[in-house]
């Protein structure tokens, strides 16, 4: 046997410690009235917006943003079939980024029990350039260990040296059913729909970054 290609998959992951915590809270008012709704949804996010400038001004958290307010009206219908009187809705998202966890915390477990203001979930996640770093080297060993397994095939079969010929990501060398799979971040949430009443504490787990390829080899 002189020469044998060899189609080979190499994965690595690596546990990276969380960075940021994204805070996504809705506060939302209705009422009969529009302008009774206008002015309730802007009295109960100011304080909240407020806050999260202070904040932000002393450098306690990253960033934040806040959204336009939504407001719509519906004429909702009663068990006994009944269309009830209009309903003016009025809606605002608000994100906030954390780095100190325990002020996250604290911050949730207080705009939680405020009348009209929902936290739905926390986004745990990396900064843009540790993401980037960490990706560049978890496919760098992805690749390693896809030359790693076509060595150790060659050496199996007798044969002293591998080629690459083709390396992609997975799913595009083979062209099977799997999509491509560059590096990959697995994001943990943390929701709080069903949370009552302050005295929430956490910390977050580490996140995984994944990255697997395909390569080709010509082994001789």
């Amino acid at each position: 046997m002189s020469e044998v290609m060899i189609t080979v998959r190499g994965e690595h992951d690596a546990r990276v410690a969380t960075e940021e915590g994204v805070a996504r809270l809705t506060v939302r008012a209705e009422g009969p009235e529009r302008g009774a709704v206008v002015e309730r949804i802007a009295a109960v996010a100011a304080p909240v917006r407020d806050d999260l400038t202070a904040r932000k001004t002393a450098g306690a958290i990253v960033d934040w943003s806040s959204q336009r307010v939504s407001i719509w009206a519906d004429r909702p219908w009663n068990a006994d079939g009944t269309q009830l009187p209009l309903v003016h809705h009025a809606s605002v998202e608000i994100t906030a980024v954390f780095t100190d966890f325990a002020a996250l915390s604290w911050w949730i477990s207080d705009v939680s029990t405020r009348d009209g203001v929902q936290v739905d979930r926390v986004d745990w996640r990396l900064t843009p350039a540790t993401s980037t770093a960490i990706e560049a080297e978890v496919a760098a060993s992805a690749v390693r260990v896809a030359v790693d397994r076509a060595t150790a095939y060659a050496a199996a079969l007798g044969l002293g040296s591998v080629t690459p010929l083709e390396i992609a990501d997975l799913g595009l060398l083979t062209r099977g059913n799997e999509q491509a799979a560059p590096p990959m971040l697995r994001a943990a949430k943390m929701s709080f729909a069903d949370s009552t009443g302050p005295g929430i504490d956490f910390q977050p787990e580490d996140l995984t970054i994944a990255a697997a390829v395909e390569a080709r080899f010509l082994a001789r």
